[in-house]
Parts: structure tokens; sequence; C-alpha cells
């Protein structure tokens, strides 16, 4: 691997000095040479070092064959772009092996399902982050001044975007690339597995966590946004079932960052052009849910939760969902008679 390593970074090197001299005499071409090179080079460590940059779910299950090969079929699927033949194959393969350890209902396997899909979720979130913050700086960058020339341009904001470029290189992976659309649906996929095998807590927490994810999906594509939209009515199904848990404070505080974190999302997210995100029953049934979860929480948690979504809500014409309008009035009713209590009790004195 050294010599791998030390040959492949000679070349990128040998590459980079003789394009300069052969472009000396170009303006504004060294800028662009860099930005090619750095990108290169971080496409390059980055893929060297990925097996060490997700450490192992656990000691025990780690050590099982059975828990390797799981591992490392969940990292080629997350590789592997959905175009290839291949993908299918792999996400077979990782399907059959997760089902097959549920099959077997016993505490070892169950154990290695829940170590392997909660690092694969934690991983693919982290990837989701970085391909919807990629998207908006390519979004940003396309209202600027066209070109790469231009006697203005920073050679700090060059190395910047050199940064970015090897990130986004480097998350594409070897076999050719992912989107965040492809991303996200397999983080619903991977939540859907963790649900099976019980550990479904650690999604909805790390989902609820996702504060960046929620903020860039506000201005997202569509499509992006149907596939996140499904991710959180997924998880906020899961999150109504924490209640049955043992650490109650922490829950309440997972729920309530779960509805500040998506609840903008949902009212601003389009229903789907091709085809609904999600039926009408879908969406009843979130909105119950929603209801319920709000109703879990304190007074003054609910008047939060109800204020955010009362503004996006009301800022977002093209939807009328979730409609949380009897929640709402429940609130304010709630609200009154508090009020009403505590003035009588004053009064009384």
């Amino acid at each position: 691997m050294e010599t791998s390593s030390s040959t492949i970074a000679s070349l990128l090197l040998r590459k980079l000095l003789t394009s300069i001299f052969l472009h000396s005499d170009e303006h504004h071409k060294l800028l662009h040479l860099l930005r090619h090179f750095l990108a290169s080079s971080f496409l390059f460590l980055l893929t060297l070092f990925s097996s060490k940059s997700t450490p192992p779910p656990d000691n025990q299950s780690s050590s099982s064959g059975v828990s390797r090969a799981l591992s490392q079929l969940l990292l080629l699927m997350n590789d592997i772009p959905v175009s290839s033949r291949k993908y299918e194959l792999i996400r077979s393969l990782a399907e059959t092996i997760i089902d097959d350890n549920l099959a077997e209902a016993k505490p070892p396997l169950a154990e290695v399902n829940c170590a392997v899909l909660s690092a694969a979720f934690a991983r693919s979130l982290g990837r989701l982050e970085a391909a919807m913050a990629e998207g908006g700086e390519v979004a940003a960058a396309a209202g600027e001044r066209g070109g790469y020339g231009g006697r203005r341009w920073m050679v700090v904001r060059g190395v910047r975007r050199c940064v970015r470029a090897g990130w986004r290189l480097a998350s594409k992976g070897r076999g050719g690339g992912y989107s965040a659309e492809k991303v996200a649906a397999e983080v619903l996929w991977l939540a859907e597995k963790m649900a099976a095998s019980g550990c479904v807590e650690e999604a909805v927490w790390r989902w609820a966590s996702a504060g960046k994810v929620a903020w860039l999906a506000l201005s997202t594509e569509p499509r992006l946004q149907g596939s996140l939209v499904k991710v959180s009515a997924f998880l906020i199904r899961q999150a109504k079932e924490l209640s049955k848990g043992e650490d109650e404070k922490q829950i309440r505080a997972t729920k309530i960052k779960m509805l500040m974190s998506w609840l903008p999302l949902l009212c601003s997210a389009n229903n789907g052009t091709d085809a609904p995100v999600l039926s009408m029953a879908e969406r009843a049934e979130v909105e119950r849910i929603l209801e319920e979860v709000i109703w879990t929480l304190a007074e003054e948690e609910q008047e939060m939760v109800l204020s955010l979504w009362l503004h996006h809500f009301t800022y977002c014409p093209a939807s009328d969902w979730p409609n949380l309008r009897s929640c709402y009035t429940r609130w304010c009713n709630a609200s009154r008679a508090t009020l009403l209590k505590h003035h009588t009790l004053h009064t009384s004195y």
C-alpha cells in the first residue's frame, strides 16, 4: 500500500508541474489547475482511508464474519450508484443477511443488526448532509459572475472551492457517484431495518438532531424534499412509540428536537408533482401522530412547537399540510384555563 500511495502521489505531483509549465503562458490557468490537483488528491486520500473513517460497530459484534460481511455490503451499497446493475444485487444480499439474522431470533444476531445498521445510518446521514451542502454551494455559485477567470477572483476562494470539490468527488465513492436523493432513500431503508431490528430509537435521535439537514431541506429541489418528507414521516411515527422507554426526559427532548427540526419542511414541501409523496391516509395519520406527540409535551413546549408550526404553515401557501389547527386550539384553551386557575388562586389569598 505504501508503494502504491507514493506512486500515485508522485504521478499527481508530476501532472501538476507538467500542466503548470505547459500552460504557464495562459492567464488564470494556475488556479484552475490547482483546483483540479487538490480535488484529485482529496479523492485519493479519502478513498484510501475511508475504511478507517467509520469505527467498528462494537468489539463483540465486529469480531464476527457475519457482522463484517454486512458492514461491507452496506458500505458498498452507499458507494454504488443506483444505475449500476450491481446495486440491487448488493442491496439484496444485505437485506438477506438482516432478515436471516432476525429470523433466528437470537440476541447476538440482533446485536449485529443493530450495531451495523446504526453505524451505516450515521454514515449515510453524514453523506446526506455533505451532498445537500454541496448542492447548496453549487446553487449559490450559479448566481455569481460566471467563469473561473476574472481579475477579482481571489486565490483563497479558489482553494476553498478546491477543498469542497475534493469532498464532493470523495463522497461520490469508487462506484461512480451518488445523489442526495439516493442517500435519502437509503436512509429511509436503513431506518425501516432498524425498526424491524428493535433499535429505531438511534435513528429517531440522529434524525431529530440533524438540524443542518433539515435547514438545507427547505431550499433543496422538490424531489429530494419528497424523499426527506418520507423519512421524517416514518421516524415521527417511531418517535411516538419512544414513550415506552425508560428515560422520559431524554425522550421528550428528542421529540421536541424532531418537531422543531422537521415541522418547517413538512409545512413547505410540495406533496409531489408526478405522484403524492404521502397518500391521504398517510397524511392524516402523520397529522394525528403529530398532535399526540405535541400533547405529551409541557404547555410551554407546546407553545414553542405550535408557534413554529403556525409561522411556516402560514407562509407556505402551496401546502395546507399538516393542519394542526385543532391541536393549536386545544393548546389555547388549556393555556386560558391555566391563566384563570392562577388568577383564581392569586385572588383567593
